[in-house]
């Protein structure tokens, strides 16, 4: 199953990152161009990074200037990951290319990519929250409730990977097609943005 693959790629790049925790390593990553797997693990570890500058940036006594700067990597991030979902949903437009689809074929709601992101996501909640978990300096009460909300998470993962997986097959099989928009975000293009073509 497509999802059993992406979620061993998500958690191989998560790990990788917390052996380091550092937001400007750079990446290794140790899968082929033509493969999938190089698409997913540079999707997620664009996420991990993400993840950890918001939590930088909510730091109470960050320096207004350090702030600035933090959110300017993250707008950039985010321009990142929208890019990545679409190289994800290019790979399957053509992967899928000469699929014959059915007159009475539907379309999703979301794109596989995108639903993908959030599988992506899911993914650095799931370790973040088993962390919690595994804390020894908190109460027996906060290990409880984390433990509550990671075992929602898992069962999440489930629903949401066998979701993803059934879209797939529908693909396959012609009883649904994709199409895909790009995301076109008016704020970081200095042609769309008013505050940024105002000041030309």
């Amino acid at each position: 199953m497509f999802t059993k693959k992406a979620n061993e790629v998500f958690r191989k790049s998560i790990d990788e990152y917390h052996k380091y925790d550092d937001i400007d390593k750079n990446i290794e990553n140790p899968y082929s161009k033509d493969e999938i797997e190089h698409l997913l693990y540079l999707k997620n570890w664009i996420d991990t990074v993400q993840w950890h500058l918001e939590d930088i940036i909510r730091d109470p006594n960050i320096d207004p200037s350090d702030a600035l700067v933090i959110k300017r990597r993250i707008d950039a991030s985010n321009q990142e990951r929208t890019d990545m979902v679409e190289y994800i949903d290019s790979y399957l437009l053509d992967k899928y290319k000469d699929i014959a689809v059915s007159a009475d074929a539907k379309i999703n709601t979301e794109t596989p990519a995108w639903a993908i992101d959030r599988l992506s996501i899911l993914a650095l909640k799931i370790y973040h929250m088993e962390q919690e978990v595994k804390r020894d300096d908190v109460s027996p009460e906060h290990k409880d409730a984390c433990q509550t909300k990671l075992d929602v998470l898992l069962a999440q993962r489930i629903d949401l990977s066998t979701a993803i997986d059934e879209l797939l097959a529908d693909i396959e099989s012609g009883r649904k097609y994709m199409k895909v928009y790009k995301q076109m975000k008016m704020y970081n293009d200095p042609e769309l943005n008013p505050v940024l073509y105002a000041k030309k």
